[in-house]
């Protein structure tokens, strides 16, 4: 495939945007060559600027469950784009989605809306502080919950050491209130909660994760963390802005039947549009303001477009009563598929699977954590990624994100991906 119209582009967007991009995985550091600049999509297929197709597996980092330009969604921002874009006040429409996303995931009462998945982890984030009175938090190392300072901490030396900085910008004294646990580690947890006791208000986990590929949570790992976070006063935060209505339409906390304080969402409940939110029950979120005196607000929070998009979207899942076995379906027959032609090839790999979350790590041994996640050969999955891209198929550009599979991938579509991974997996 040629590529002359997206590397001329990317040397004009590097003049005006750093390092090109506005986002920093898409300037494919981690895989070498040049971003791929894309000019429409619809349905499981990206057009870029140079003419070529491309099956997608991203989609959009998940959103994209139906499909791009799924056209109950288009229809409905069109609509409501013609009777006005943003009016910072309040809309029928906000409650309407609300009420909804309340219905189809269990265990909260009340929601509020923001701009992003991190924003609304930010806010859930500062809401458990304000309502336990605590200051410190927990997350895991290698699940990422947005750029917010809190949740940009590199990992300290033993169990119970300070994060710090992982980012200029982000001071000491707000790493020294982030503790780092490992991923699917229950002992590690109980080993900070011990050296930390009554101080920690929050602990924030992606119950699948996907920002190290994608890593299910071993057996009984969740309900052992609902637990010990119960047992301490503390609170259990789901970043579900991956997982939400994604893996089921009550996402993770229905998958795993596991009950989380506040559960924060983004990518498929803003139907492609920028949305994120947070829900909790009646207790927790009465906290926030204006009933609360915890602050949080947005002029462009509850955005019409935005709950225009994101309320078909939600009505969509919540019709389509086939709709997730569909996805487990089409997600595990490209596994299988992904799985034989890299065994005959005698390519050394693990897949990891959750619903329609998938990733190929190039690593013989089981992949549960960031630390197994890094064991991975990432000149084998350079190559993988520029072979794929080759036959017209894209995937994530770093071994550290998951593939997302869309309902609008037809057969042909995964046969023709399976064999373009028998061919690349020749050259492995």
């Amino acid at each position: 495939m040629l590529y002359q119209r997206s590397s001329q582009l990317f040397v004009e967007a590097a003049k005006v945007i750093p390092g090109g991009v506005n986002s920093p995985v898409r300037a494919f550091k981690a895989v070498g060559g040049t971003p791929i600049f894309v000019k429409e999509a619809k349905g499981a297929y990206l057009y870029d600027e140079d003419g070529n197709r491309l099956i997608d597996y991203i989609n959009s980092w998940g959103p994209m469950l139906l499909g791009h330009a799924y056209e109950p969604v288009v229809n409905a921002v069109i609509e409501k784009a013609k009777k006005g874009t943003s009016f910072g006040m309040p809309t029928e429409l906000e409650t309407q989605i609300a009420a909804l996303a309340v219905s189809m995931v269990p265990n909260i009462d009340k929601i509020r809306f923001v701009n992003s998945g991190t924003e609304a982890c930010m806010s859930a984030i500062r809401l458990a502080r304000g309502y336990t009175k605590r200051d410190k938090i927990v997350k895991f190392s290698g699940c990422y919950h947005g750029h917010s300072d809190s949740f940009l901490i590199a990992a300290g030396s033993g169990l119970s050491t300070f994060g710090v900085p992982n980012s200029p910008g982000v001071t000491e004294g707000t790493a020294k209130d982030t503790l780092l646990a490992a991923y699917n580690d229950i002992e590690n947890i109980k080993a900070l909660f011990a050296a930390n006791k009554d101080q920690i208000a929050a602990v924030i986990i992606e119950p699948v994760a996907g920002n190290m590929g994608c890593i299910p949570p071993k057996e009984g790992f969740l309900k052992d963390l609902r637990t010990v976070c119960s047992e301490n006063g503390t609170l259990l935060i789901f970043d579900e802005v991956m997982t939400g209505f994604r893996l089921a339409k009550g996402g993770a906390q229905e998958l795993f039947n596991i009950q989380a304080d506040i559960v924060c969402f983004g990518k498929v409940i803003g139907g492609g549009l920028p949305v994120g939110a947070f829900a909790a029950c009646n207790e927790i979120m009465d906290y926030l303001a204006p009933v609360g005196p915890v602050y949080q607000a947005g002029t462009l929070s509850g955005n019409p477009l935005a709950m225009a998009a994101g309320f078909e979207m939600l009505k969509q899942i919540n019709s389509d009563q086939e709709l997730f076995a569909r996805l487990e379906e089409k997600t595990a027959y490209l596994e299988n598929g992904i799985r034989e032609k890299l065994t005959e090839n005698n390519v050394v790999f693990t897949v990891n699977r959750v619903g329609s979350m998938i990733s190929v790590h190039f690593d013989a041994n089981p992949v549960c954590d960031f630390k197994t996640a890094a064991n991975g050969d990432n000149e084998t999955f350079k190559k993988f990624f520029h072979g794929l891209l080759k036959e017209g198929v894209y995937i994530a550009p770093s071994a550290y994100e998951t593939w997302f599979i869309t309902d609008a991938l037809t057969y042909e579509d995964l046969d023709f991906t399976i064999k373009a991974v028998g061919k690349v997996a020749k050259e492995l």
